[in-house]
């Protein structure tokens, strides 16, 4: 069980440091794009690339650093009027849900990763393959999954309701 925790710490500082260079990567590409832009007269030929390759790296790898925090986005006005009961039920079956499609789209995802891969595809300024920019959508689809099992789980073990492993229900 140690190494699972010592994993898991591993894993929340590696997701970390991946959305964050992400974002600031984004931010560096618009800025300097919209700064060449006004100063040069021109745009930065790589810069819609590296600029969809950042967003599609925070987008898929965020689903488990959100569901991991609890911040992931949700449709709970239901939810929220519910009596306990209900709630508990909802906080179980909800997550089994999302971790079934989740992993459902990781298999989708790996197929179309491989296709790329077969595909040979490259970038048409950076030459970059083109499956580098798929690489992280299966990725970030198992991470979510696991960690929405992982607050099925905390529900089903716990008497309180959680939103997420350490993240309680605000109701």
């Amino acid at each position: 069980m140690n190494f699972i925790r010592t994993l898991d710490k591993w894993l929340v500082k590696i997701e970390e440091q991946i959305l964050s260079y992400s974002i600031i990567l984004i931010a560096i590409m618009v800025v300097g794009n919209v700064i060449s832009r006004a100063v040069i007269g021109s745009s930065w030929a790589f810069h819609q690339e590296v600029s969809r390759f950042a967003v599609t790296v925070a987008t898929f790898m965020g689903i488990s650093y959100a569901a991991r925090k609890g911040r992931h986005i949700s449709m709970s006005a239901f939810y929220d009027m519910a009596p306990f009961p209900i709630r508990k039920a909802l906080a179980i079956i909800i997550p089994a849900i999302t971790a079934l499609i989740l992993f459902t789209l990781s298999v989708f995802a790996y197929e179309y990763f491989m296709s790329l891969v077969a595909s040979g595809r490259v970038t048409t300024a950076m030459q970059v393959p083109v499956y580098l920019f798929a690489m992280f959508v299966p990725i970030g689809f198992v991470l979510g999954g696991i960690q929405f099992l992982r607050n099925m789980w905390v529900n089903i073990k716990e008497k309180e309701v959680y939103l997420a492993q350490e993240k309680k229900d605000y109701s």
